[in-house]
């Protein structure tokens, strides 16, 4: 387990089921993590309202509103739609999987769980998202020098266009003093 991605990351645990969650609370916090629980979904929202932890465990068969519909809220809302959910549930049906994925979660863990599995899913997905993040500054900082660059390109062509409007001025003032003289010359000679 990479201790970076563990010793910032906050975790919330949403699960009925008190084992599941002393469990996975003492796994988690042993390896670094900070740990939030929440017994169901409803819960889960108002905590998030005030924390944004870096990854959601969610189980999906909870009294009130279950992990899906806890899941499409998140998803649905721009300040929470960016973090990963990796369901674990005792649903082991492919429909159920499916089902999961197409609501916004970005895997999916069949109890009863193994320690080792639910720290390399966990690892790969704060990975994954802090290069998102990472990605999104590095677009973020390419788009204000792109703009700078823009403006600099219009000003030296505004300069160059000007430079080229004197010139042209320039020579055809040349060329008239220049046509104004002969005509004198003839009448000299």
């Amino acid at each position: 387990m990479n201790e970076k991605t563990s010793e910032r990351s906050i975790i919330l645990i949403v699960d009925d089921n008190q084992t599941n969650l002393d469990v996975l609370f003492e796994l988690l916090r042993n390896y670094g993590f900070k740990v939030l629980v929440a017994l169901d979904g409803e819960s889960a929202i108002e905590q998030i309202e005030y924390i944004h932890p870096d990854l959601i465990l969610l189980d999906i068969m909870m009294p009130g509103i279950d992990g899906f519909e806890t899941c499409r809220r998140l998803k649905a809302e721009p300040q929470t739609q960016d973090i990963p959910i990796i369901f674990m549930s005792a649903l082991s049906d492919t429909l159920d999987k499916v089902k999961g994925f197409q609501t916004g979660a970005v895997d999916y863990i069949t109890k009863p769980f193994q320690h080792e599995e639910v720290l390399s899913r966990i690892e790969t997905h704060l990975t994954i998202r802090s290069l998102q993040k990472k990605l999104e500054e590095k677009n973020a900082e390419l788009a204000h020098l792109n703009q700078n660059l823009e403006r600099l390109v219009e000003q030296k062509t505004k300069q160059l266009i000007d430079q080229e409007k004197t010139a042209i001025v320039g020579r055809l003032t040349q060329g008239m003093v220049h046509n104004l003289k002969s005509p004198l010359q003839v009448i000299q000679t």
